[in-house]
């Protein structure tokens, strides 16, 4: 089925020379035209179109009125706008901000028809095809991305996964190492066993060793009965340490033991006890500086490093951006609520360093599918990036950064002190505000303010 586009273009333009004759004659597109005069922006969020056009004239308001309105109304499908080659930088600006796309016209239709398809983006079976090529290769179903270097690094797991040897998962925080280390345990002959993930950063000193191998009855005054460790759940299966380098030195040296011979002894106890565990461990530090500073013992190193895996972080893999959060984006979606995400607001994402990786990520987008409610598309106002530690690195931020954020301050402090003296009511928030009670509900959730904020 072709896409339907409406093209909203000057009353003067006959239609044999408008734009939306010509894509329709170009094949590709179904196109709908208005004039401008004699179109009710109000309309246009019911318009069953899929991508809007709004063709700007020279010298006339009519463009820089409906970018005003588009500012305050997103729309629920993208918007490209073609702006006169002489447009004045005040209506350029404002058409960069408010909607997906735009050009300068004149513009070839190659270069016309290229943006209206990355607009519309990829068809879904593209993706579930790709999606469906890493499942049947790799067994891998949560693990998106396409980029050379991290597929490389990925394709290792399987191999990995038949061995039984120690493996070591390098990265930052946020990249996916426990992701990692399970569909190693997934892939491998242990995966009827258990996968037992153990935080080594929460673990306190004194009872590091009892966590890890347990204890028996009277080893202790509360000891009532004998209690199994981490390591015994994990008999059969893989343990993974996440944050190794997090154990003490003493902790250290006991897990040695334990690593060197399949043996532990709980606390308390006569005897000793065997586990078959294949370790998998991880960390965000350089283990090597650690070692060279005495901060690690060399040789529980040295029997970790045997297989090594490090992830890139989310920046040094750009190109994934756009494919994980249309991934994303449809599996956080509601079943009855199939949304997508706009150009425009991947672009946002494509900018931003991701200092927490693909966990920020993720969350990032659980934010943005709640804040777009029943709209079917991700804009960029519904991507809340964390302006304020951005703001924090730059001590002297240009005006037009320093303006907005005087104004969402501003924004925030009004309508919660007018939410606070209606009682919560919105209706009579908005009247006081002399706002239309839905503006008014966009700036609520925009700020995410509560009734216990109130």
């Amino acid at each position: 089925m072709l896409p339907n586009l409406l093209v909203i273009e000057d009353a003067s333009h006959s239609f044999d020379s408008s734009l939306a004759h010509q894509l329709n004659a170009g094949g590709g597109f179904r196109c709908e035209r208005k004039v401008w005069g004699a179109i009710d922006f109000e309309n246009l969020r019911s318009h069953s179109c899929e991508v809007v056009l709004p063709v700007t004239p020279l010298h006339a308001g009519a463009g820089a009125a409906f970018f005003r309105w588009l500012r305050k109304n997103p729309l629920r499908v993208p918007t490209l706008a073609v702006l006169h080659g002489d447009s004045n930088e005040e209506l350029i600006h404002t058409a960069s901000q408010v909607t997906d796309d735009f050009v300068l016209s004149p513009v070839s239709q190659v270069e016309l028809r290229e943006r209206l398809n990355r607009l519309l983006g990829p068809p879904v079976c593209d993706l579930d095809e790709l999606h469906r090529g890493i499942r049947e290769k790799l067994a891998l179903a949560q693990i998106v991305g396409n980029d050379e270097a991290f597929v490389r690094i990925i394709a290792q797991l399987p191999s990995i996964a038949s061995s039984d040897l120690p493996v070591l998962i390098t990265g930052e925080t946020g990249t996916g190492k426990e992701l990692c280390a399970h569909s190693i345990h997934l892939l491998s002959g242990r995966s009827g066993g258990p996968f037992i993930p153990v935080d080594c950063g929460v673990i306190p000193d004194h009872l590091a060793e009892n966590e890890l191998f347990g204890h028996a009855r009277g080893a202790y005054t509360d000891a009532h009965a004998d209690q199994k460790g981490l390591v015994s759940m994990a008999d059969s299966g893989t343990l993974f340490l996440d944050e190794i380098d997090a154990l003490s030195q003493n902790t250290q040296s006991k897990f040695l033991r334990f690593f060197q011979e399949s043996t532990y002894r709980p606390l308390g106890s006569e005897r000793f006890a065997r586990a078959d565990v294949r370790i998998v461990a991880a960390t965000n530090r350089n283990l090597e500086d650690m070692v060279r500073d005495k901060a690690f013992r060399s040789d529980l190193y040295f029997r970790l490093n045997v297989l090594r895996l490090h992830l890139p972080s989310l920046r040094e893999r750009r190109g994934d951006i756009e494919l994980m959060a249309r991934h994303f984006v449809r599996s956080l979606s509601a079943p009855d609520s199939c949304k997508s995400i706009s150009p425009a607001a991947i672009r946002k994402l494509e900018n931003h360093d991701w200092p927490g990786n693909v966990r920020e990520f993720i969350n990032l987008l659980q934010r943005a599918v709640v804040l777009s409610g029943g709209t079917k598309i991700i804009l960029p106002c519904h991507i809340m990036l964390p302006d304020a530690g951005n703001d924090a690195e730059d001590p002297t931020p240009n005006f037009q950064s320093a303006r907005r954020r005087m104004i969402e301050t501003f924004e925030q402090r009004f309508v919660t002190d007018l939410l606070r003296k209606h009682q919560g009511n919105v209706t009579h928030a908005a009247q006081k505000a002399g706002k239309d009670r839905r503006d008014f509900g966009r700036l609520i959730k925009k700020y995410g303010i509560k009734r216990g904020d109130l």
